[in-house]
């Protein structure tokens, strides 16, 4: 998207959405402020609209927002070392509905929606190019459709809204089911798919593509379990043929790979005007903080678990494991920012994280300052779309030779390079491969919060002890199979709308 309006776009949204008429006739059309009449004419002014959409990704993954990496932290892979956002109490079950983590998850969404919603309302009136304005509808309903997706799978059925923001309509709507949500979201992004182009340049660099839309398509088919067209939608992905792994698992992240092979969707960073805090919240304040539990799911690097394999040796732990682990997790004793790490470096867990964060192993610089950095935050990537058509064609046919092929792509991807899937697996053994294959491939991007919901195995993994390095409990984690699979509607939304019906067990 073009920076020059990304910032001024909000205060112009606010400012629409925000007045009234004047009392004097020699202000009614003031100059120097829009009004909603003078608006949305021009192409300058749908640009800055759309912006102020792609803008509330910023509120979600900036590395200072919530939606991205606490996921990961709720779950046996990281631990959240304070009660910022909530996230820490949702591990232990102990959440409630005005916890941070919650009440901002429904405001941002809400927001993207409301800003999609009036930009769609109001594009017809402006004059532009119908080309370039049928594709940024398509943008719009992209965005919209990941807002309500990230609603839906984490509160089930919230209203549906699809006009412009307008209270004494809105205010007191009730729940739909969250069929109804997803069906909305499909539609959108089936629209969306039709609209877009495959690939960009330039300063539209990051926005939506068709490849987007296709890829987040097939991932809301596959967590509502409609297997064949979630393995229908990543074949789409696959068929464009402008997609492929990146050869380098531990750079895929940095700056100077911004758009790599592999983006399918990323947000936009660049300094000054829009730098995000990853480096800080990773290597100054170890947050997230992997712990063992993810750790011991590396397999040794002859694709068998620790407790079988020969090549395992418990003095040395790290060493002959699957390359994605010391390629994306920070372990005592093994080299990072030009130093050996020790205890005293990565107190919480004993662990570290390299997602996301721009110091390498062998090179010493200097500590990044707080919101200083500045790489691309990927949303979609290639890996994901084919371990989608994996889980979702296995699901539905079982593991056939197209979900064997999947899965070894992205074992033998150049810099990992693990053994390929043994043959002759049942669908079940298929299953846990699959499971694993994403855990691993995908560990601390955020997703895995939502595998363990979909595939019900959350009552399971997040009961339990939780352990450092050395194998010292550090928490307990607590899930209420009866209640947990759902996050309770905001509190404060509940009063403000008695009609919205609380999630059950929440009461």
């Amino acid at each position: 998207m073009k920076r020059s309006i990304q910032y001024i776009s909000i205060i112009l949204l606010v400012t629409v959405s925000g007045f009234t008429a004047c009392d004097s006739l020699l202000d009614v059309n003031p100059t120097d402020q829009y009004s909603a009449d003078t608006f949305w004419q021009t192409e300058a002014h749908a640009s800055a609209g759309l912006s102020g959409i792609y803008r509330v990704l910023f509120n979600y993954y900036s590395g200072t927002g919530n939606h991205f990496m606490e996921y990961d932290m709720v779950t046996s892979n990281a631990y959240a070392y304070n009660e910022v956002n909530g996230t820490d109490a949702i591990s232990r079950g102990v959440h409630l509905s005005s916890s941070a983590l919650i009440t901002n998850l429904w405001e941002i969404a809400y927001r993207g929606i409301g800003r999609a919603n009036t930009f769609l309302d109001n594009m017809e009136s402006v004059h532009m190019d119908e080309e370039l304005k049928r594709r940024m509808e398509g943008e719009a309903k992209f965005l919209r459709a990941f807002y309500y997706q990230s609603l839906a799978d984490k509160f089930g059925g919230v209203p549906l809204i699809l006009e412009t923001p307008n209270a004494a309509e809105h205010a007191y709507l009730p729940r739909n089911t969250k069929a109804e949500v997803v069906g909305q979201i499909l539609q959108d992004l089936t629209e969306a798919v039709a609209i877009l182009p495959v690939s960009y340049s330039g300063a539209d660099l990051g926005r939506a593509t068709k490849g987007a839309a296709l890829a987040l398509k097939a991932r809301v088919l596959l967590y509502n379990e409609r297997w064949m067209e979630a393995a229908a939608a990543a074949k789409e992905v696959m068929d464009l043929n402008i997609y492929d792994l990146f050869d380098n698992y531990r750079t895929f992240y940095s700056i100077d790979n911004k758009y790599n092979s592999e983006v399918i969707f990323n947000i936009e960073s660049r300094d000054p005007e829009q730098l995000t805090n990853f480096d800080h919240n990773i290597y100054v304040l170890n947050r997230p903080a992997p712990l063992k539990e993810l750790v011991d799911c590396y397999l040794m690097d002859d694709g068998t678990p620790i407790t079988e394999s020969d090549r395992y040796d418990a003095s040395d732990p790290y060493a002959n494991r699957d390359p994605r682990l010391l390629m994306t997790i920070r372990c005592m004793g093994y080299h990072y920012n030009g130093a050996v790490t020790t205890a005293e470096d990565v107190p919480t867990t004993g662990f570290g994280m390299k997602k996301y964060i721009t110091y390498t192993d062998d090179e010493r610089i200097s500590t990044i300052a707080a919101n200083k950095s500045e790489f691309n935050l990927i949303v979609i990537r290639f890996a994901e779309v084919l371990l989608t058509y994996a889980e979702a064609r296995n699901e539905a046919v079982g593991p056939d030779a197209s979900v064997y092929q999947a899965i070894n792509r992205i074992r033998k991807r150049p810099s990992v390079n693990m053994p390929e899937i043994s043959a002759g697996l049942s669908q079940d053994e298929m299953r846990q491969v699959i499971r694993l294959e994403r855990r691993i491939e995908l560990a601390l991007e955020g997703l895995y919060y939502s595998d363990i919901l979909r595939w019900r195995t959350a009552e399971i993994e997040n009961n339990g002890p939780v352990h450092n390095a050395d194998g010292v409990v550090i928490a307990v984690r607590s899930f209420n199979k009866d209640r947990d699979y759902l996050w309770p509607i905001p509190f404060n939304q509940i009063v403000l709308n008695p009609n919205l019906e609380q999630n059950p067990h929440w009461d």
